[in-house]
């Protein structure tokens, strides 16, 4: 027994964990709590260490990292950091996103003694942050040299289990305690299903599925997360079944698939999406989360014989099944039904985003912009979006291999930013494209030197239109609350990086926005568009008006005249 023991200094250990769980970078600010951790990782020197500008930047950045390589990790200070991180981390417990949030903290004897120390609020009671996180994430513990190796593998094997975040404290006097840990490395595997569950339960489906004559399939962001994209789209061929994803989960399935019809939406889908998802005699729902911003503000009305198919559940009629995974469920079934050669079509995908002959010398408009944009696109891209007109993005087609990055559940604005620099680091090999607004590019634009300093070669494409365009949708039109001050975007790089090779665009019309696409893309590319504070896409802005209703109800301020931007007849609708 003991040739499986082998003695480990606490810090190196979880250090050794994290990587053997596949996490090869580590984001996040220096602190006096932390440094002897950061001291352990420059000596050892296998994991890297990306210092942000803030703890909020560094939640944002593990979460993006954490989307591309499977799971992703930050490090910060006892209390300031892990306050400032908590929105993220809240993101990424909204968005179903494994990130292990690691706190340097104050000295265990400090906490034995009821020492009074820095960073704290100072009145003897040491667990406020623990109890912080508890809402934001599905496992939390401070390490000691008694619990290190049960916790350290609980934190990071529930994280990647269960697709959401975890919160560990990490005492800054124990990084350097010897204490005997197991040789074998840390395997990151599902407990197995129960086999008489999960027999039972592929039964059940397939049968349904089977007896179906118009069988379909809607997609929510734990397909993504759980990896079972595959084979959703083995089960629509085999049953030559419609595939529908929510928004937040755009690009999951493959939008060349023949079988993919577009995204649902309640009454706000696209064209014959909603029939098909709603008049569906056997409708395969995963992982579905119903919010406002992905129901068409609540219109969607899912068949009442839905099936519903959880990570580790499944509820089918009043039958449900517990101890059953996701991907074993999937498999199961595309061995258990049979295969349809033939089905009536139903109404499929809506097209692409279409071209537009407005004159390219004319002044910049999101109906050139966003065309321009569909062209742009190619295999294997990686997207991002934030809250604002951005949301366009949502309505282009994605070429295979895409992959979709946005914070569509949480709404955090200035996310997509830290999330680039976190997936740039994941996969710098792939072209990475950001679609952002000045309002939301302002509040992280500094992590922008972070992405200068390590060479990376984004595009980011900026629409400088004054402040939240969307907002005005909502509520004030023209009021300086939706203002912000107007940078010179375009010169940032070579202000936060004056070495930069980057370049810089400035697109006041069609052809300059098409010049600036046409360069390439062998440096980080800065594209900064000029457009009007009251242009947005008709869907953009309708959606702000619907939504207005839903938050201020019928005696809001909105109903007043001109205090709403509203969407204009002549306006593109894609």
């Amino acid at each position: 027994m003991a040739s499986n023991i082998q003695r480990m200094k606490i810090g190196d250990f979880l250090l050794r964990r994290l990587e053997e769980a596949g996490i090869r970078h580590l984001f996040g600010l220096p602190g006096d709590y932390n440094l002897t951790m950061l001291q352990q990782l420059h000596d050892a020197g296998r994991m890297k260490w990306i210092g942000t500008t803030g703890e909020l930047t560094a939640s944002y950045a593990a979460d993006g990292y954490a989307r591309l390589n499977g799971l992703g990790a930050l490090l910060v200070t006892n209390g300031v950091g892990p306050l400032s991180a908590i929105n993220g981390v809240g993101g990424a417990y909204a968005e179903h996103v494994p990130v292990i949030c690691i706190a340097g903290s104050i000295p265990l004897r400090s906490i034995d003694r009821g020492l009074g120390m820095h960073h704290t609020m100072a009145d003897g009671n040491f667990d406020h942050f623990l109890n912080a996180y508890k809402p934001v994430t599905v496992a939390q513990a401070r390490i000691t040299p008694r619990n290190a190796v049960t916790e350290i593998d609980r934190l990071i094997l529930t994280a990647w289990r269960e697709k959401l975040p975890v919160y560990m404290e990490f005492p800054s006097d124990i990084a350097y305690l010897d204490i005997e840990v197991p040789e074998a490395p840390l395997v990151l595997a599902e407990p197995p299903s129960d086999p008489e569950r999960l027999r039972s339960c592929v039964a059940a489906v397939a049968e349904r599925l089977s007896a179906a004559k118009s069988p379909a399939i809607l997609v929510d962001t734990d397909a993504d997360r759980f990896g079972v994209a595959s084979e959703l789209m083995d089960l629509a061929n085999k049953l030559q079944a419609p595939v529908a994803v929510i928004n937040a989960a755009k690009g999951v399935i493959d939008e060349s698939f023949p079988h993919y019809v577009g995204m649902y939406a309640g009454k706000a889908s696209e064209p014959g999406v909603c029939e098909t998802i709603e008049s569906s005699d056997c409708l395969l729902a995963i992982a579905y989360r119903p919010i406002e911003v992905t129901t068409g503000d609540f219109s969607a009305s899912l068949p009442a014989n839905t099936i519903h198919a959880r990570a580790h559940s499944l509820d089918i009629g009043h039958d449900n099944y517990q101890a059953v995974t996701l991907k074993e469920i999937l498999r199961g079934v595309i061995n258990a039904v049979p295969e349809v050669s033939h089905r009536a079509p139903r109404h499929v995908v809506a097209a692409a985003m279409p071209s537009t002959d407005i004159d390219a010398n004319a002044k910049l408009t999101q109906a050139f912009y966003w065309p321009a944009i569909q062209r742009y696109l190619r295999p294997g891209d990686v997207l991002y979006v934030d809250n604002g007109t951005s949301f366009s993005l949502l309505g282009l087609k994605l070429p295979p291999g895409c992959t979709f990055i946005g914070s569509i559940n949480w709404g955090s604005i200035g996310y997509s930013v830290g999330a680039l620099l976190g997936a740039l680091t994941a996969a710098p090999e792939r072209r990475h494209i950001l679609l952002i607004g000045d309002g939301s590019f302002q509040v992280t634009a500094q992590e922008l030197s972070t992405i200068l300093r390590h060479d990376y070669k984004p595009v980011i494409m900026l629409i400088n239109n004054g402040g939240y365009t969307i907002e005005r949708g909502y509520l004030g039109k023209t009021e300086p609350y939706n203002d912000v001050a107007n940078w010179s975007y375009a010169n940032l790089p070579k202000v936060l990086r004056p070495d930069t090779s980057a370049r810089s665009f400035v697109a006041r019309t069609g052809a300059d926005l098409q010049k600036a696409l046409d360069a390439p893309n062998d440096t980080l590319i800065f594209v900064e568009s000029i457009m009007d504070s009251c242009d947005a896409p008709a869907l953009v802005t309708r959606s702000s008006n619907l939504g207005a209703e839903l938050d201020y109800g019928p005696t809001g301020p909105q109903h007043r005249e001109g205090l709403q931007l509203r969407p204009a007849t002549s306006q593109m609708t894609a």
